[in-house]
């Protein structure tokens, strides 16, 4: 494979196997306690704010120093980490650039080599690319973005490397292939190792990345906080212990981002086992609205009582091209979405495409200077709050829509993209899970429709067949359907659909 031998050194696997002694058993462990919460979450219990930390929310604290690349980040994009797509984000006028191998990656062998082959050829100065179909040649450009990579998430494994036959961390490998390779280049360009933690649901698992720091700046011959994180605050567990987060991190912390779309995922697969827990149509569950606004809010709060940078979230919508009417509705909602952020206290926000970059950048260029660290909402929403739940109704064109993207987005994902356009929107895994985990739920419960019929499983396996039926030329289609068609029947709710779906991967 080409560039493995670049990344995949001898030095670089014994790094990673340190850390893979050290800390996968504990890792394992967290997995399974979120497992037992889980099964208090069914019994009846909801999240709160623990009593065994009041110290903790009630002391007065700070995180630790932020270096100076990363006070001004206003404005953010994500995105998959093929050559053109690194070098058109970089480019694209936002402050920072996400690197993710996460949510907008298909767990591909040779595409999460390919990507830190592309990450290290960037900061050795050598990230070009020539499209084969165009014969264009991109380049990055005098003023990139701040590099900031996302690992997996804490539940998937690496098949691919394994430790005394013991296969490793998807999250420390990607951790330990960027930081050992770029840490010292990042830091030598004035820059630093970046990261985006995702998926924590515990202050456990936020001080379990706190100590696998500490053991590579140690490694690394780094004063110890050199590495900074932004922590994703997606779960609805991890809602309720945010001062505690920054607690377990604040050597290297910087931030909390508003990761909405997994947020409402995560809202769905641990309360949504319950009747009195059925969520309206998708699209209904907006951030100015119920648990999304409450926990916006929240966020901000909490970040800047500790000087941390409170980070928006993505609005899905992209360009329409061809349509001039669909596109500028478009665009309007991307930028009543930044307004909204900027209102709450935000001090950033995350775009999808290079072309929302500038809409993003004139709203939060509003800000009287590069953050809003000394705002403070003047509601601070409580546990009530955070638990509210949407309104509105369940229809059949939410269900359809539900299918389609899921289906699609999984067969992409099998044929390795993680970031897929859909319906003039950008769908990643976490849009594709609400979609899933809501059908579950809805079927579960044989949900009430708007038009008055049950959503049982002859209605659903009616749409199914008819809306499947009309992606037949779609690659990758008969597997997709048939692997999500099984995790909506199934009667226990599967915890990720990237786990069944990695074992079809190469």
């Amino acid at each position: 494979m080409r560039g493995a031998a670049d990344i995949l050194t001898p030095s670089a696997l014994e790094f990673l196997s340190e850390l893979h002694e050290r800390f996968d058993g504990r890792r394992l462990n967290l997995l399974d306690k979120r497992a037992d919460r889980q099964a208090r979450f069914d019994a009846g219990e909801l999240p709160d704010f623990p009593a065994e930390t009041q110290e903790i929310r009630d002391a007065e604290w700070t995180v630790g120093a932020i270096p100076h690349d990363l006070l001004d980040r206003r404005v953010e994009i994500t995105g998959p980490t093929n050559a053109k797509m690194v070098i058109n984000a970089l480019n694209s006028g936002a402050k920072v650039f996400m690197a993710d191998f996460e949510d907008a990656t298909s767990p591909v062998w040779e595409e999460l080599i390919q990507g830190q082959v592309n990450l290290r050829n960037y900061w050795n100065g050598r990230l070009d690319y020539s499209d084969p179909d165009s014969g264009k040649y991109y380049a990055v450009g005098d003023n990139p973005a701040v590099l900031m990579v996302r690992p997996r998430g804490w539940h998937l494994n690496e098949e691919h490397v394994t430790v005394n036959g013991e296969e490793v961390s998807g999250a420390l490998f990607d951790f330990a292939m960027y930081a050992w390779h770029n840490a010292r280049s990042s830091l030598a360009h004035g820059s630093g190792p970046y990261f985006y933690l995702p998926k924590l649901e515990s202050r456990h698992e936020a001080a379990l990345w706190s100590d696998v720091f500490a053991i590579a700046e140690s490694k690394l011959r780094l004063e110890r906080g050199t590495i900074k994180a932004t922590v994703l605050i997606e779960t609805l567990p991890a809602a309720f212990e945010m001062d505690e987060i920054l607690y377990a991190l604040r050597e290297n912390i910087v931030g909390l981002n508003c990761g909405r779309w997994d947020y409402i995922f995560s809202y769905i697969k641990r309360l949504g086992r319950s009747p009195s827990r059925l969520t309206p149509d998708r699209a209904l569950m907006t951030m100015d609205k119920a648990f999304l606004a409450a926990y916006s809010l929240r966020l901000v709060s909490t970040c800047h009582r500790r000087q941390a940078f409170a980070m928006g979230g993505m609005s899905a919508f992209i360009p329409v091209k061809g349509d001039e009417a669909a596109n500028q509705s478009a665009l309007d909602k991307v930028r009543a979405d930044k307004q909204r952020e900027v209102g709450n206290g935000h001090d950033g926000t995350w775009v999808a495409h290079p072309a929302l970059v500038p809409i993003a950048m004139e709203v939060f260029e509003t800000l009287h200077g590069p953050n809003q660290l000394s705002k403070m909402p003047a509601h601070i929403p409580g546990r009530d709050e955070m638990l509210q739940l949407h309104e509105g109704p369940r229809t059949e064109a939410g269900a359809r829509e539900n299918i389609r993207v899921g289906v699609q987005y999984l067969a992409a994902w099998l044929g390795g993209k993680g970031a897929v356009p859909l319906y003039n929107l950008m769908e990643d895994a976490a849009t594709a899970e609400i979609c899933r985990t809501q059908l579950w739920q809805w079927l579960k419960f044989e949900a009430r429709l708007a038009d008055g019929r049950s959503f049982d499983l002859d209605l659903f396996e009616q749409w199914y067949d008819e809306e499947v039926g009309l992606l037949a030329e779609v690659p990758n289609i008969g597997e997709a359907a048939q692997l999500f068609h099984n995790m909506i029947v199934s009667d226990d709710l599967v915890e990720f659909l990237t786990l069944p779906a990695y074992e079809l991967l190469d």
